[in-house]
């Protein structure tokens, strides 16, 4: 199983937020809350995520 704690870790600490995800990065509301629930996403969520954190 995939967890994203760290995920959470690195955005606390670069100040970006669930909000900015998905108003300024196009990260899909449904994408984030796979994510919270720690199943799967999509891997282009992924690679957005990795070039914002």
């Amino acid at each position: 199983m995939i967890k994203y704690d760290r995920l959470w870790e690195t955005m606390k600490e670069k100040g970006v937020t669930q909000y900015d995800l998905y108003t300024y990065h196009n990260v899909n509301r449904s994408q984030l809350d796979r994510l919270r629930k720690n199943k799967n996403v999509q891997t282009n969520t992924i690679d957005r995520l990795c070039s914002v954190c």
